[in-house]
């Protein structure tokens, strides 16, 4: 496999946009929770798992588009 720096570095770049792009989502998840009513351990684990759902989502999709270059 031939990597050169300048791929690695775009890599990281990307992972760092789909932890902060997962983490918006969660916490939006957990807020509108919150606001419908639900308890704060409640709404803690439906951050928890848009979170989980959205970075396996956005991983899956990475790494589909990074096998197709």
């Amino acid at each position: 496999m031939n990597t050169s720096s300048t791929h690695l570095t775009l890599l990281v770049l990307l992972l760092a946009i789909i932890a902060l792009f997962c983490t918006l989502v969660a916490a939006a998840a957990g807020l509108l929770a919150r606001i419908d009513g639900a308890t704060y351990p409640s709404a803690l684990l439906r951050a928890a798992v848009a979170f989980a759902g959205s970075a396996t989502l956005s991983l899956a999709l990475l790494t589909f588009i990074l096998a197709t270059l």
